[in-house]
């Protein structure tokens, strides 16, 4: 009987043809572990949420029409009755920072019925077998989220600059931008996540949510100035993450006073609380 082949090394040559070496193919790769796994499963899952952006572009030009009205219609038009104090700055660049915070606002509030539709379709159940931890899965979700509010922002911030906002150009003040846009969108799509894990349909989720957006937008200073509250209204504005993002965004936008390393850590801190309490009643959507 004939021997055995010998085992191929697995750090055999080049082939002579240029081809690849033939110990890449014998050789898996290693597994990640440790520290390493759990961000490279963030950005897996990061990457499928966007693929389907990929797939279907029309969300981005539907999503853009109501920051456009907003600015067209409203901000023009209270730039020219002068009604709300906002310190000498033209109310047009005053609402638009707001106007981003809102457009990020709108696109993750609903992204709970995105977890909902694949608990009904099978997907969900799929992805908790998996040795991915639940927090990856939420975390990957939250910043998919974040990255469309980029893209969406960036809409917004180019109509704005034609119809005359004084806008920053720096980089690192845009780069700041874009990291408020995202920890804010990432905590209000946490936020939806959680409100799925309790109410279990997409018709309540999508009642409790038109429920809620109106209120955190009024309820925040993206359109007037906190010190024109009534008492009980500031309250309530301070407690609104919304509030940090917009106070972030005008200070990098056009410069307005701002406490950015608050404004940085609250939302920091907010999203950081909406993923622990989205991983935690992710499995009881799966049941």
């Amino acid at each position: 009987m004939s021997a055995a082949p010998a085992a191929l090394p697995a750090e055999s040559a080049e082939r002579p043809d240029g081809g690849p070496e033939l110990g890449l193919l014998l050789v898996p790769p290693k597994a990640r572990t440790g520290w390493r796994l759990v961000p490279a499963r963030v950005v897996a899952m990061c990457a499928v949420e966007l693929q389907k952006l990929r797939h279907d572009r029309t969300e981005l030009y539907t999503r853009a029409v109501q920051p456009a009205l907003w600015l067209l219609i409203f901000g023009e038009t209270f730039t020219r009755l002068k009604a709300i104090p906002t310190g000498g700055i033209p109310y047009l660049d005053y609402l638009a920072p707001g106007i981003i915070a809102q457009s990020a606002m709108f696109i993750a509030i609903f992204y709970g019925i995105m977890i909902i539709w694949e608990r009904d379709s099978g997907v969900l159940t799929k992805l908790l077998v998996t040795p991915t931890p639940r927090a990856a899965l939420v975390t990957g979700k939250a910043f998919a989220a974040g990255v469309k509010a980029v893209v969406q922002a960036a809409v917004v911030v180019v109509l704005a600059a034609v119809l005359g906002v004084g806008m920053t150009a720096n980089p690192l003040r845009l780069l700041g931008v874009a990291v408020a846009v995202v920890l804010g969108s990432a905590f209000f799509s946490c936020l939806s996540m959680t409100i799925a894990g309790i109410v279990l349909t997409r018709d309540r989720l999508m009642g409790i949510g038109q429920a809620i957006t109106m209120p955190l937008f009024f309820g925040s200073n993206a359109l007037y100035p906190v010190d024109l509250m009534p008492g009980w209204l500031q309250v309530v504005s301070r407690a609104n993450p919304l509030s940090y993002q917009v106070d972030a965004l005008r200070g990098l936008l056009i410069g307005t006073p701002s406490h950015l390393a608050l404004d940085f850590g609250v939302l920091a801190l907010a999203t950081g609380l909406g993923i622990t309490a989205a991983s935690a009643l992710l499995g009881r959507l799966a049941r």
